[in-house]
Order: structure tokens, then sequence, then C-alpha cells
């Protein structure tokens, strides 16, 4: 058991290092928590993005999502846009997920196939 000098001489808050990660308790300017998540995320793919309508949850609004695809987060926001522009349509990245909105599923196959990746439909 810790003695009572070191237990209370834990620090408790301080504003010296600015914002601090509440995983590794660093300052978010030292943090590399993000960078270890995107490590951990590619290495767990297969290699095979999988493209796939969803409605569920959306009130019957369909969505193409993209998954599977082996790039570090900041390249899947590009990734992403691009994707949008060449559908024309909005969509959004979650959690390495790309959605789209509408059924695209042929036109985001052709233009990952042009980017070489393995790609498959998946789902209805």
């Amino acid at each position: 058991m810790a003695s009572l000098n070191d237990q209370l001489s834990r620090l408790v808050y301080s504003t010296q290092a600015g914002d601090v990660c509440p995983e590794c308790r660093q300052p978010k300017n030292s943090c590399c928590c993000q960078e270890n998540a995107d490590t951990n995320r590619i290495a767990s793919l297969d290699g095979i993005v999988r493209i796939r309508r969803e409605t569920s949850g959306r009130k019957g609004k369909g969505v193409t999502t993209v998954t599977g695809v082996p790039l570090a987060e900041a390249e899947l926001k590009r990734l992403s846009k691009q994707l949008k522009q060449h559908c024309g349509t909005g969509g959004a990245l979650k959690d390495g997920i790309i959605e789209i909105q509408g059924d695209h599923r042929e036109t985001i196959k052709t233009f990952l196939e042009k980017l070489d990746y393995t790609v498959k439909l998946a789902g209805g």
C-alpha cells in the first residue's frame, strides 16, 4: 500500500500541458494513440475492400458503405472526399467506414478497382 504522502501528492488537475489524451494521459500534441489505432485497424484487415448497401437505422434511406480499406485516417478522409465527388453525393467517414448516400455500389467498385484495390460486393 502506498504511503499517505504518495497518495496526497498525486496530480489531480493541471493546465500546464494543455489538453491531455484520456487514454495515455500524455499531452495531445505528443499522444500516439491515434497512430496506434490506425496501425492496429490496418493490421486486422484482410486486404479486401467490401462494398454494401445498408438501410437499417436510416428510416429506409439507403447508403453505400465501404469497409476494409487499408489506409490511415488522413488518407481515408481523402479517399472519402474523392468518392463523394465521383458519385456527386454526400457522405461521411465514421470509425474507418466510408458512407456514401444512395446506391452507388457499381460506381464505387469501378473507381476502387482503378486504384488497384481488391473489391467485393457484399450483402444484398
